[in-house]
Formats: C-alpha cells, sequence, structure tokens
C-alpha cells in the first residue's frame, strides 16, 4: 500500500486492514518455520512494512503531526498554482540581409 492510499483509510478501515496484514504475516512465517517455501519471500519485508507505515500513520494522526504535515503540504499546492508565470521575452530580432 502506498502511503496516500494509508493516509486516506478511516480509523476502523485501518484497524481492520492492520489485522488483515498480521494474519497474513503470521500465516507467512508459520510457513517459513514449518520449512515450507514461500511463493514470494520479499512479500514478508512488505508486509512488515505495510504493517509499520500504517502504524506510524496512526500515531501520527493520533498525536496530530500527521494534520499538520497534510496542511502544509496543501498549502505549497495553492501557492504553487495561484503564481501566474511569467511571460517570456520576446525573441531578439537579428536584422535581415
Amino acid at each position: 500500500m502506498r502511503v496516500k492510499e494509508i493516509n486516506a483509510l478511516s480509523a476502523e478501515d485501518g484497524a481492520k486492514k492492520l489485522a488483515d496484514l498480521r494474519v497474513e504475516l503470521a500465516r507467512f512465517r508459520t510457513m517459513v518455520n514449518a520449512g515450507g517455501a514461500v511463493e514470494n519471500p520479499t512479500k514478508i519485508r512488505e508486509l512488515r512494512r505495510t504493517i509499520a507505515q500504517i502504524l506510524t500513520i496512526q500515531n501520527e494522526k493520533k498525536l496530530g503531526i500527521r494534520q499538520a504535515v497534510d496542511e502544509e503540504k496543501q498549502e505549497k499546492k495553492a501557492e504553487k498554482q495561484a503564481k501566474v508565470p511569467k511571460a517570456k521575452k520576446p525573441a531578439k530580432e537579428t536584422p535581415g540581409k
């Protein structure tokens, strides 16, 4: 999952997704510990990373950090869009022969 997707999740959806990911990670770890081959070994790393991202974003929202960061990004976008592009200088004319 991408950070934008995680950030867009509500508190309930985030908790549900977190529980699903933890169950999936436990299943993968059980397979590895039992000596079975895992189809995609990097999936474990991705699951751990996504779980950490969800927990971090939830904690930032609880502390009020995530809301402030999002507001700053929106303000910067608005400033960039509000700027009027500068007019190009006219090309210098060269005297004809």
